[in-house]
């Protein structure tokens, strides 16, 4: 991994390969990189993963297998922008199942506690609009969603 720009540090207990393995499973233009192991005399077990390099969607992370002390919250968030419904129902699915859970306004936590925002491409220019109607009936509209409906926000934003 090189050290030029930003890697986004994700710590586990013990599940970084695996959560690896999944990211890279998910996304387009993702691979894993190097895998370290705990030596001897370490907080972890000898031979166990210490850390996982990989590429997810071309943004690079460095998953750790730091132990149980830290958990994640949903004071972070990862959002994927995405083009249609189709990918939004793609993206949803394969962070929910076996174990995530679904929560309000396009957000989920996959089976590792991480929070993912899946949420349309075009969500922000439609709040932002300079008619503050279209901009409140999208607000209300998405408020009132788990997974996002693209064909019901585009309702509220014409109006219908």
């Amino acid at each position: 991994m090189t050290t030029d720009g930003f890697t986004t540090c994700l710590w586990f207990d013990g599940q970084a390969e695996e959560a690896a393995h999944l990211y890279v499973s998910i996304f387009k233009n993702s691979s894993i990189g190097q895998v370290a192991r705990y030596p001897e005399g370490a907080l972890q077990p000898a031979g166990s993963v210490m850390t996982v390099e990989f590429t997810a969607n071309g943004h690079k992370f460095l998953a750790l297998n730091g132990g149980p002390q830290f958990k994640f919250t949903e004071a972070v968030s990862f959002m994927i922008f995405c083009a249609d419904q189709e990918e939004i129902d793609y993206y949803w699915t394969k962070l929910i199942e076996n174990g995530g859970e679904p929560g309000p306004c396009g957000w989920l936590k996959d089976k590792y506690g991480l929070s993912w925002q899946v949420v349309p491409d075009r969500l922000q220019e439609m709040i932002t609009d300079p008619d503050p109607a279209k901009a409140a009936r999208v607000t209300t509209a998405f408020m009132a969603m788990s997974k996002f409906d693209i064909a019901t926000l585009d309702k509220a934003y014409a109006g219908e």
